[in-house]
C-alpha cells in the first residue's frame, strides 16, 4: 500500500535547533555559576522533552520547577535565532503539499507552534502536535495516533519521519512505518526503521510525488 500520509518530528528532522538551545542552556548555567557545555553536549541532551534535557544539562541539584521555568523562558527569547530548517526539506514539503501532514514533537506546544510558523512551515501542515495537550510522549504512540485521528487518515499509508529513536518506537506502537533521518540529533538506538535518509535530498526518492502501490 502506498504511503500518502507525512508525519515529521521538529528538533533534528524539520529543524536544526542546536544553536538556539545551546545558547539557552548556557545562558542558564551562567546564571548558576556553571561552565558552558558545546553543541555537541546539547545534541546528546535532546530528543526527550523538556524535562530530561534539563536533567542532562544541569547538576541534579539544580534541577527543579523554578530552573525549567527559567529555561523556557531564556529559550523563548531566542526561539529562532539562529535555528534554521535541514536543505531539501522545503523542496520535499512542497513536493507533498497536497497531502495530509502534520508535525508530531515532543517540543512544548507553543514553541513548536511558533517556529513552524516563524521559519514559514506552517502552510505544509494542517496540525502541529506538542507536548503539554494531554497525550503522552514519543515513544508512546499517543501523540501519532491522536494525529492519525485529526488528519482522519489510516496507519497503513501512513509514514512517521524522525532522527531519534523515541520516533521508530512511537511508529512502531501506532503500527505506522518509519523513516530514520539520518542528519538528524539523535540515533536509532540499534532499531530498525522502514526507511532510511541521510540527507533530506534523499526523501523524494523513497517519497516520490506519485506513490504506486
Amino acid at each position: 500500500m502506498s504511503i500518502d500520509v507525512f508525519l515529521f518530528d521538529l528538533d533534528g528532522t524539520l529543524v536544526d535547533s542546536i544553536p538556539d538551545l545551546t545558547r539557552a542552556i548556557n545562558l542558564l548555567r551562567e546564571e548558576l555559576d556553571l561552565s558552558a557545555v558545546t553543541s555537541n553536549e546539547v545534541r546528546t541532551y535532546v530528543g526527550d522533552g523538556v524535562g530530561l534535557l534539563l536533567q542532562r544539562a544541569l547538576p541534579d541539584e539544580h534541577v527543579s520547577p523554578t530552573r525549567r521555568k527559567r529555561f523556557m523562558e531564556i529559550y523563548t527569547e531566542h526561539l529562532t535565532d539562529e535555528t534554521v530548517i535541514y536543505p531539501g526539506i522545503l523542496e520535499f514539503l512542497d513536493i507533498h503539499r497536497d497531502k495530509p501532514m502534520a508535525v508530531v514533537t515532543n517540543k512544548p506546544q507553543h514553541l513548536a507552534d511558533i517556529i513552524v510558523n516563524r521559519l514559514g512551515m506552517a502552510p505544509f501542515f494542517r496540525h502541529v502536535i506538542g507536548a503539554e495537550l494531554a497525550l503522552q510522549r514519543k515513544p508512546h504512540p499517543d501523540m501519532v495516533l491522536h494525529a492519525l485521528n485529526l488528519l482522519d487518515c489510516v496507519p497503513e499509508r501512513t509514514v512517521l519521519l524522525g532522527d531519534h529513536h523515541v520516533d521508530l518506537r512511537a511508529a512502531h506502537a501506532a503500527n505506522v512505518k518509519s523513516c530514520f533521518c539520518a542528519w538528524g540529533l539523535g540515533h536509532d538506538d540499534g532499531l530498525q526503521a522502514d526507511f532510511q535518509a541521510v540527507t533530506p535530498a534523499e526523501l523524494p526518492n523513497l517519497f516520490p510525488k506519485t506513490n504506486q502501490p
